[in-house]
């Protein structure tokens, strides 16, 4: 008997995180830590369990979680973006309650990059007329 494993890839910013769904009791595993091991402040534990609160599966799923690149609020971003994936490839008739919250679109937003001749993405060097 093979328990059934659901996998979804989450992307913000420049991080990745490759998510593994599981039937179990409520655990999450964020690169083998304990999600509060990993994740200080309460927001980013809050911002990583959203899609399971909405779908109300909180204690129905262990979460495994391979996160890499960027900063914390970033990962937890991509973390969230992953479990709704994962969640709607065990039951996509979850899709309404998860696309009315917002969790189900990727935030495009990325860093703009430095242009030539300025000094960052939008800020110019000083001119002078002379």
């Amino acid at each position: 008997m093979t328990e059934a494993t659901y996998q979804a890839v989450g992307r913000r910013k420049t991080s990745v995180a490759r998510i593994r769904l599981m039937p179990g009791n409520g655990k999450i595993i964020i690169n083998d830590q304990p999600m509060d091991d990993y994740f200080s402040r309460e927001t980013l534990k809050m911002i990583v369990k959203q899609p399971l609160d909405a779908t109300k599966t909180l204690t129905k799923f262990d979460i495994y979680a391979n996160v890499y690149g960027g900063g914390i609020t970033g990962q937890a971003g991509a973390i969230r973006l992953g479990i709704t994936r994962a969640l709607l490839e065990q039951s996509p008739d979850s899709r309404l309650t998860l696309k009315k919250a917002g969790y189900v679109t990727r935030d495009p937003r990325m860093k703009e990059r430095k242009k030539y001749g300025q000094k960052g993405a939008r800020k110019r060097f000083q001119f002078s007329k002379r």
